[in-house]
């Protein structure tokens, strides 16, 4: 195999692809790029019924749970005889697993590759002593077969780190999320006179929404009221947070959005003088922090955890402490008075993103299963001498 080789790629997912959360975000960006440079793609996937993507197989029905403070799809056992014929029959170079995986699905796949080099891309960070449970029971079960892959991705250092200390993956390297920079680029700010919070994400706790507004809410009883704080998402929190907003009459500067689809995102995050994404854990990357950026938002601020870190580390005025009230909303103050601060990190913020466009991710991408691939074929070749 030449180096300059069009790749078949079947990118393994266990969830369905009909939901548009952060991993599925990632496969359909990546899938698209991918197709976009001319290799085939293929996507083995849990059941899913949208029909504007091709070459998408189905191997498994799948059934809700709560995980991770948040809901997505687990599968239910995937036919053996089934991945084997479509393995066979659609002879890939790669096989990219988002890890995680269940044993039921994508385990099964991973278990029945022969010449493909695998690759995984590891996504998450555990929230709560459940979630760190759960995922180190499924690592101890997993470890076995973890020995079959050809080279391991970490979108952050802390998914990379817990990738290593949880599942035993000591060389996964950090390659983040990408962002779809020319998409986010088009997006238009609507100008008001008040200076305008934006924040955008799905409406439960570790989020850190009801934070937010507790401090805009203590910002304003500070004097500072030429202000309005949007609220875009929908979610199980959301009846509390209307009704915190109603408790201290704050109808008039604090607005609820409801779902913002994909393609107004990027009008809807530019709107931002300040984006705000207090989440307080649970977080492998920060891809919200990164479309806000590209999006052109005034300066992103972001909650003080691993997966935000890695983005806004660069800006430690830009991490918040979401459970310490007074110091969120003195935070929220100093930026919504300092616009030569809120200029200064602009400028900064629109130059870092760059590095998380998805020409520049995508290559990394591309170069790794080219050295998965490369190191499959020695390894077989060793195995067969």
């Amino acid at each position: 195999m030449t180096l300059t080789k069009r790749l078949r790629v079947g990118i393994v997912l266990d969830d369905t692809l009909d939901r548009p959360d952060g991993v599925q975000q990632y496969v359909m960006l990546v899938g698209r790029w991918l197709s976009e440079q001319g290799h085939a793609v293929y996507y083995l996937v849990g059941k899913t019924h949208r029909d504007d993507v091709i070459n998408v197989h189905s191997l498994s029905r799948t059934v809700r749970v709560a995980f991770n403070a948040n809901t997505l799809s687990i599968p239910l056992p995937a036919s053996g005889k089934r991945v084997t014929q479509l393995l066979d029959e659609l002879k890939l170079d790669v096989l990219h697993v988002q890890m995680p995986y269940s044993p039921l699905m994508a385990g099964r796949v991973v278990a029945r590759r022969t010449h493909e080099a695998l690759v995984g891309t590891f996504h998450i960070l555990p929230y709560g002593r459940v979630a760190r449970a759960g995922t180190s029971v499924l690592g101890s079960v997993q470890r076995r077969n973890l020995n079959r892959f050809d080279a391991v991705m970490g979108t952050s250092p802390a998914s990379s780190e817990f990738a290593r200390t949880t599942y035993g993956l000591g060389g996964a390297v950090v390659v983040p999320n990408p962002v779809d920079l020319a998409h986010f680029q088009q997006g238009s700010a609507k100008g008001g006179r008040r200076t305008t919070i934006v924040f955008l994400g799905r409406l439960v706790e570790r989020k850190g929404a009801l934070q937010l507004i507790k401090a805009f809410q203590r910002m304003q009883a500070d004097g500072v009221t030429n202000v309005e704080l949007r609220i875009g998402g929908k979610g199980p929190l959301a009846k509390k947070l209307k009704q915190y907003v109603a408790a201290y009459k704050l109808q008039d500067s604090v607005y609820f959005d409801g779902f913002v689809a994909e393609d107004t995102k990027p009008s809807y995050l530019a709107s931002a003088d300040i984006a705000v994404f207090p989440a307080m854990s649970g977080e492998s990357f920060g891809i919200v922090l990164t479309e806000a950026m590209a999006a052109g938002a005034g300066v992103v601020l972001g909650g003080d955890n691993p997966g935000y870190r890695s983005v806004l580390g660069d800006w430690p005025e830009c991490l918040l402490q979401a459970d310490d009230t007074q110091a969120f909303a003195d935070r929220l103050k100093t930026f919504v008075q300092d616009t030569d601060l809120r200029k200064r990190i602009h400028a900064q913020q629109q130059q870092a993103v760059n590095q998380y466009d998805i020409e520049v991710v995508g290559a990394r991408v591309v170069e790794l299963y080219r050295q998965a691939i490369l190191h499959r074929a020695k390894k077989d070749a060793t195995i067969e001498a």
